[in-house]
């Protein structure tokens, strides 16, 4: 008899909402783990979702034989899709900044729709990027100003995910020389920050009632995979403004600060057709977006509308989440 272990999580890569229940992004991640090939360490999986792919047995291919490759910039990760597409298939665990649901550099989101926007809003401040009845998400925004022009050059230095009673940060921190095998990720998690291993399964998890929350290690350092069991999934990564980023859009950053910064790509679970955010909003059903087409940086407003008094608030004209019960008090070493 084959041992075997429930995922009920699995790799999961929708792009979109399942609000609905039954979305094919559900589906798609039923399945329960099987032995590994003895031979080749492929490892397996048998469907438990509803449809054609019902107990198929997946087998990850040779190419990329685990679903959690420890070393993420060498090797894929298998990923096992039980939905309509039934297969197991290749591809990199890392944010994906032409994806949908991504935040990357001077922030330019891909809305759950698919259509890219940017929106800048300002140094110091602080946004609403998700807010629902179960979920909210907040960026803080660096920034800099260069003498001469009217607004601030913008990237996402922290996010607060705030859920039930429970708040996990992820923040890049203040670097002054960027080095690729030193660790900028800060990790908290209700204020206290938490240790990632770099060993063993590379991951972090907590157990809070009915969801369970994770964070592994997607590369030795400054890359992760967050997932919390029925509200979402995310890549993040920190990565420095580079210098030939920085003179070929005249960002004139000062030369003892690395603007160390989030790319994020999210998958969503169970979001009502209310959501609201920045990025939230876009994935309303039937939404239609207001940037102007065929332009190379189509602005998305709404600055006042989704801007929160604090990285921990959940505060602002549109937000939607409310507290369960009072949360404790968090720290968070912005600049």
């Amino acid at each position: 008899m084959e041992a075997i272990s429930v995922k009920g999580q699995g790799n999961g890569n929708g792009n979109g909402n399942n609000a609905s229940g039954n979305s094919n992004d559900v589906a798609s991640t039923r399945y329960i783990t099987l032995t590994k090939l003895p031979t080749t360490g492929q490892e397996r999986a048998l469907c438990l979702a509803r449809g054609a792919c019902v107990l198929k047995r997946l087998t990850c291919p040779l190419e990329c034989p685990q679903r959690k490759p420890k070393k993420n910039k060498k090797y894929k990760g298998c990923f096992i899709n039980c939905g309509s597409k039934c297969e197991a298939t290749c591809k990199w665990r890392k944010a994906r900044c032409n994806g949908y649901g991504s935040l990357c550099y001077d922030p330019r989101f891909v809305g759950g729709d698919g259509v890219m926007f940017y929106f800048h809003g300002a140094k110091g401040g602080d946004y609403a990027i998700v807010s629902d009845e179960n979920l909210h998400i907040n960026a803080h925004f660096i920034g800099s100003r260069p003498t001469g022009r009217s607004r601030d050059f913008t990237w996402v230095q922290a996010l607060s995910l705030m859920f039930d009673t429970h708040t996990l940060d992820l923040e890049a921190k203040r670097v002054s020389n960027w080095d690729d095998n030193v660790d900028a990720l800060i990790v908290r998690w209700d204020g206290k920050d938490v240790n990632i291993p770099t060993d063993g399964e590379a991951e972090w998890r907590a157990r809070t009632g009915e969801r369970e929350v994770v964070v592994e290690r997607t590369d030795d350092t400054n890359m992760v995979r967050v997932t919390v069991t029925g509200l979402l999934e995310m890549d993040v990564k920190v990565t420095p403004v580079g210098d030939e980023e920085n003179k070929v859009h005249n960002y004139q950053l000062p030369s003892d600060d690395a603007f160390a910064h989030l790319e994020t790509q999210f998958r969503f679970s169970n979001l009502s057709d209310h959501v609201e955010g920045i990025l939230g909003k876009t994935y309303q059903p039937g939404y239609v977006s207001p940037v102007k087409r065929g332009v190379p940086m189509p602005m998305m407003g709404g600055e006042d509308k989704y801007q929160t008094p604090s990285l921990h608030s959940p505060a602002c004209k549109a937000c939607r989440f409310q507290r369960e019960s009072r949360s404790p008090t968090i720290g968070l070493s912005q600049y």
